[in-house]
């Protein structure tokens, strides 16, 4: 436990020393960093689909499994100029098949479901539990916000008169939604920066408790 202790603040110190200048020891951190996650994508790859998608199925006799396996490797051409082309085999069929599956989920999910809460429902009850009031006054915000939104990137007429008015609205909710995402992020980072100060105090170096 101690080794592991010390080889992970010292990694912690090394790569903060980057907040000085570029150094070697930052350098030996991040070589480390794309090496180890390099061979553990790898070893978790072969044990998570390799093994249980190819040699398994093989070995009991599914020769089916071949063909994907063929296709697969046509990836590998892409380092052999002569063989590059065949490449775009592989490339179309990922393309085609995670195109045809995902479509729909976003259709469903960024799409539908945004229509869905942006329609009045004032016989409908708050979800969390809030007043009828409340909930009806939260849909009101954001139907305005999502109508602004979308007037603000009309750009089809001129954004004067009423459209222009529309349209500033839609800047103010763009400006406190870009606002509360940059928020929301530099408190995640400022949350990482104290857990790894306190098991550099804490753990590494036993200085709090």
């Amino acid at each position: 436990m101690f080794i592991a202790y010390l080889i992970a603040g010292l990694l912690t110190i090394f790569v903060y020393s980057f907040l000085y200048r570029d150094n070697p020891l930052y350098r030996i951190a991040e070589n480390l960093v794309v090496g180890v996650s390099a061979g553990f994508g790898f070893v978790y790859l072969y044990n998570s689909v390799a093994v249980p998608y190819f040699v398994k199925p093989l070995l009991e006799g599914h020769y089916e499994v071949l063909i994907p396996a063929f296709i697969g490797l046509l990836w590998w051409a892409r380092f052999f100029p002569k063989l590059a082309w065949l490449s775009r085999y592989p490339m179309a069929i990922t393309m085609g098949f995670y195109s045809g599956f995902s479509i729909p989920n976003v259709i469903q999910a960024s799409i539908l479901v945004q229509i869905q809460h942006t329609m009045f429902n004032f016989a409908g009850n708050d979800p969390y539990g809030g007043s009828q009031a409340l909930f009806i006054f939260n849909q009101i915000v954001v139907f305005i916000g999502v109508l602004s939104v979308l007037i603000y990137f009309y750009f089809s007429k001129p954004h004067k008169g009423t459209i222009g008015v529309i349209s500033k609205i839609g800047i103010w909710y763009l400006m406190i939604g870009f606002g509360a995402t940059f928020g929301f992020t530099i408190m995640g980072r400022i949350s990482l920066l104290i857990g790894r100060l306190q098991f550099i105090l804490g753990d590494f170096l036993g200085l709090i408790h």
